[in-house]
């Protein structure tokens, strides 16, 4: 069983990355991808820790990118990419930027509508890299004007709802290019998520593939079975490359367990040759390649 899918304390997630290799290895997994929100920082830790249980790592990120028209947002998963490569440190610089500037956008708005917080008790629930709605969503319960997360984001923060703020994300192109520049696969995450209609789906697929995607999350915690079966027909009618993942995030998202998803959720090891092989054999942000 393998994990494709998982964030640590650099992101909105609540677990470092050598606490997410420990969590993983009692789970039983037997490979992981770290994929935080638009930022790498994590890799080298998380990998000295790979290798310290002799466990597969795989380097990886997770990028949302700016799609017009569609009923939801668009997600890339990147995997084996080289975190000190310059491609990332500029395209990544901009995404955090409007990150920063969007989170200021929101506390104030959070003001205005008579809710009292500043950005210093977010960040006090922020991990290391980046600060995130997930973040705001904690100091909002810390302050007790919701009780949970889901409730935080049903009342102010989701799109539509009265402190959403939108922020600059690159384009799928550009995030796919960025990808594939520094020596990673792109996979799409979840993408019903992105698109509900089977047949949209593919045809924004087919799209994504012209710009270099490689690969589809097949397998996820909140797939049906008859959504994996589609998702899992549609990636061998394409030739894409299929992965999967529980997208764990700690006390973010508490009913998702790392590898098990809400309890069904297993991402079969042989998910990981063909993924390894599209890495090639000397790519050095994946360690200890799984054994047959």
């Amino acid at each position: 069983m393998i994990d494709l899918h998982i964030h640590s304390t650099h992101s909105d997630g609540s677990d470092t990355p050598a606490r997410l290799v420990e969590l993983g290895r009692r789970a039983g997994l037997r490979a992981m991808a770290l994929t935080d929100h638009d930022t790498m920082a994590g890799t080298e830790d998380f990998l000295v820790a790979c290798r310290a249980h002799g466990m597969t790592g795989i380097s990886g990120i997770e990028i949302s990118v700016d799609v017009d028209g569609g009923p939801g947002s668009l997600h890339i998963l990147g995997y084996g990419m080289d975190p000190h490569h310059p491609a990332i440190h500029k395209n990544l610089g901009w995404v955090l930027d409007g990150r920063a500037w969007r989170n200021e956008r929101i506390v104030e708005k959070l003001n205005e509508l008579g809710l009292e917080l500043n950005l210093d008790e977010v960040r006090a629930y922020a991990g290391e890299d980046v600060v995130a709605r997930p973040h705001i969503a904690r100091a909002l319960i810390g302050r007790g004007y919701v009780a949970t997360v889901a409730e935080a984001f049903d009342k102010y923060l989701a799109k539509g709802r009265p402190a959403y703020i939108d922020r600059y994300r690159l384009n799928p192109e550009e995030g796919i290019s960025m990808i594939r520049e520094t020596g990673g696969i792109a996979v799409i995450a979840h993408p019903f998520t992105w698109e509900n209609d089977d047949a949209r789906l593919e045809a924004g697929l087919r799209t994504l593939q012209s710009f270099g995607l490689s690969g589809i999350e097949a397998i996820y915690s909140e797939y049906t079975p008859e959504q994996t079966v589609t998702l899992l027909r549609l990636a061998k009618r394409l030739g894409l490359l299929v992965t999967g993942g529980s997208d764990y995030h700690g006390l973010a998202k508490p009913d998702i367990a790392l590898g098990r998803g809400f309890g069904a959720l297993s991402v079969p090891d042989t998910c990981l040759p063909p993924l390894l092989a599209a890495l090639g054999p000397d790519n050095p942000w994946v360690t200890a390649p799984l054994q047959p």
